[in-house]
């Protein structure tokens, strides 16, 4: 009898763990992670912000974990067919069918209100607002627009930007140029990043008809130039916080080696072409942003 009850208090305690997996899975986390964080940095960057408050950083971290992870959520659900067709995403929850699209909208529902509501009562509805407004763009617009035309990645790095504004408009209780620098950066930033991403799995992403690289021959000589070319609008990009007393010389230097650094690793993916460079890109640029902001909060210390 005592081993019939373990036996099945285990198997309760596995599918407990599962579901709670999926729903790590649901909200994509190193890149909800990676969005929460810019406006956590944004947030702090504020001249209203002059000592760290953690329960109020702390709750500003976890309204953009849920209301991010509802974008993510809901971006699976829509695209759950061709999320099935692709390896890199067909073990995701309601691709796999470990979890139904009802069970989806649900969980995306509950965390984007209580994320939306926590940004207003806690911060200021201005950044609740702004926040609904790139989960609507993320969900609504950018995802299905993604088997329209590449313009898709021009309108998804909208809402990819507004997490610097949310951030911004939570600690400043309004917008300002220091807020729309921090949006721009984190705008221009998106394009290498995100076509050297769909350089890697472009295979993937044409076979579920994804159109997301400039070019419509794919992996090409201009695909490679466009990373060139925003890679370069990053630096004077770069610059403007120092102009505008939001940071010092050597956030300054910081950040324009490091713009010139991804223009560099640019130039090497249009000289090869190939997957690795383009790997080596999408790498440092995940290392970009964060040193870019942590040198700009360095600064304000």
């Amino acid at each position: 009898m005592r081993d019939t009850v373990a036996i099945e208090t285990y198997k309760g305690e596995r599918l407990l763990l599962n579901k709670l997996k999926d729903y790590f899975q649901l909200i994509k986390p190193s890149l909800s992670i990676m969005v929460v964080f810019s406006s956590v940095v944004s947030y702090l960057l504020t001249p209203r912000v002059v000592a760290y408050d953690w329960r109020m950083i702390t709750l500003l971290f976890v309204a953009g974990l849920l209301v991010t992870g509802s974008a993510n959520a809901i971006n699976q659900v829509v695209e759950k067919d061709t999320d099935a067709v692709m390896r890199r995403t067909a073990k995701r929850p309601v691709a796999a069918g470990r979890m139904s699209a009802a069970e989806g909208w649900t969980f995306a529902i509950i965390t984007g209100a209580i994320g939306i509501f926590m940004l207003g009562n806690y911060f200021n509805w201005l950044a609740a607002g702004i926040a609904l407004l790139s989960l609507f763009l993320y969900a609504f617009v950018y995802t299905p627009l993604k088997k329209v035309s590449s313009i898709s990645v021009i309108v998804g790095a909208v809402p990819g930007a507004l997490p610097c504004l949310i951030g911004w408009a939570a600690g400043n209780d309004s917008l300002s140029i220091g807020g729309w620098t921090l949006f721009l950066l984190q705008f221009m930033w998106q394009f290498p990043h995100f076509w050297a991403i769909a350089w890697i799995a472009h295979n993937d992403y044409a076979r579920a008809g994804f159109k997301l690289l400039p070019s419509e021959l794919g992996p090409t000589k201009f695909t490679a130039i466009q990373t060139i070319i925003y890679s370069l609008l990053l630096i004077p990009v770069g610059v403007i916080p120092y102009f505008i007393g939001m940071s010092g010389m050597v956030s300054l230097v910081i950040v324009t080696g490091a713009n010139i650094f991804m223009v560099w690793r640019c130039i090497q993916l249009y000289r090869n072409m190939d997957v690795s460079s383009a790997r080596r890109v999408m790498f440092s640029s995940y290392i970009y942003l964060p040193v870019a902001l942590l040198a700009l909060l360095a600064d304000k210390l």
